[in-house]
């Protein structure tokens, strides 16, 4: 067996394997499915072990053998650890990783959200309606910074965590599953947007410091005069966040596709089931990313099926 730590490249091909963090419903469940209808290895990764075996079940129940379930709680640096060391020694390299799972870091009053704007309340969730939503949605400080732990540190921890079985790979995918909430003109900060946009000096570090410049601002109820986004604050930095470590990623590890999407507005947990898409159709352009070509791009945010702009 190739020891984690062995750059060697492993010579097949043929047998892929892809892991699904949240794919145990959703978007993420249909990224699963459909990764295994091309005849890919799925490793379906899940925080509820029980909602997890259930939905690696199912599909297994629908003719999908090459499922497998792992918890995985991507918070957890020991989940992270233990998930890792399954993957390694049942698989001994990954080829695909499709980091799916997140959180709103909202409080939703679903029945009147639902009937904003005819079920698509998601498409006004902007500063100007900032009043008109206050009784729909709350954003309290503690479930905005989960949001990002879970959406930017708990996506980059797996990812480093995997990184090193990636790299034995030949055909090796990163696919961040994104929001056009991630997109920069919900960011009114022009200093922050242009942190973002310089990519040749971007860092790790000046993500981290952005992130935490937003925190204590959304702690002191300074998002008005910092120019931060007031609606869906901490959900949007979050993944402005996710799509500027991409292309870190991509810039750094020129043998890796590393690529973010916004799969569209899709009716699941995490819209209050409001949306046009079904998970079915949100899941298309995910595998799509997972699927490309070896001369397929690198670095890019796709909104769909489309490349676009960050």
């Amino acid at each position: 067996m190739a020891s984690i730590g062995d750059k060697t490249r492993v010579a097949s091909t043929e047998h892929r394997v892809a892991v699904v963090t949240g794919g145990n419903k959703g978007i993420g469940l249909e990224i699963c499915r459909q990764l295994a209808s091309n005849g890919i290895t799925v490793v379906l990764a899940a925080r509820d072990e029980g909602r997890g075996l259930e939905a690696a079940g199912k599909l297994k129940d629908s003719g999908l053998l090459n499922v497998v379930f792992h918890q995985l709680d991507i918070k957890d640096p020991t989940s992270i650890s233990r998930f890792t060391k399954f993957v390694e020694s049942q698989f001994e390299k990954l080829d695909i990783l499709v980091n799916n799972a997140a959180e709103n870091g909202l409080i939703v009053n679903y029945d009147e959200f639902r009937a904003f704007k005819d079920g698509a309340g998601y498409e006004y969730v902007y500063d100007e309606n900032a009043h008109i939503l206050a009784s729909m949605i709350e954003e309290p400080y503690n479930l905005g910074e989960e949001c990002i732990k879970t959406n930017y540190y708990g996506t980059k921890a797996v990812t480093e965590a995997l990184l090193p079985l990636l790299q034995l790979s030949n055909t090796p995918r990163i696919v961040n599953v994104s929001s056009n909430y991630g997109e920069l003109h919900w960011i009114s900060n022009e200093t922050v947007r242009a942190e973002f946009l310089d990519i040749d000096n971007l860092t790790e570090e000046r993500i981290d410091g952005i992130i935490q410049r937003f925190l204590r601002d959304f702690k002191d109820n300074k998002l008005v005069e910092n120019g931060w986004p007031l609606t869906c604050a901490a959900y949007k930095i979050a993944k402005a966040s996710l799509n500027a470590y991409t292309r870190l990623m991509a810039r750094k590890y020129n043998n890796i596709l590393v690529n973010c999407v916004h799969p569209g507005y899709v009716i699941t947990d995490i819209t209050s089931h409001t949306g046009h898409l079904t998970p079915e159709e949100g899941a298309k352009a995910p595998v799509m990313l997972a699927l490309l070509p070896n001369d397929g791009p690198s670095g890019v945010y796709f909104n769909q099926m489309e490349i676009a702009s960050f």
